[in-house]
């Protein structure tokens, strides 16, 4: 059972003249918290990069405390 999420990091596959990142990361950020509640509110980074395995636009990677 999930107890809470504690991060998150999010790479978004830009180019380099993209800077919404942050608006990216906030489309699962916001369905986190809509699932889990407040178990689901979380510290978060998110950065762009050049490409990312298997031609993704996302990667996300999250951290989550069980009971």
């Amino acid at each position: 059972k999930i107890k809470c999420l504690s991060r998150m990091g999010v790479f978004v596959n830009a180019s380099d003249d993209f800077t919404d990142h942050a608006k990216v990361a906030n489309g699962v950020s916001d369905m986190m918290v809509n699932i889990l509640g407040d178990a689901g509110k979380h510290v978060r980074f998110a950065v762009g990069v050049s490409s990312l395995p298997f031609g993704v636009a996302v990667e996300i990677d999250a951290t989550f405390e069980l009971n």
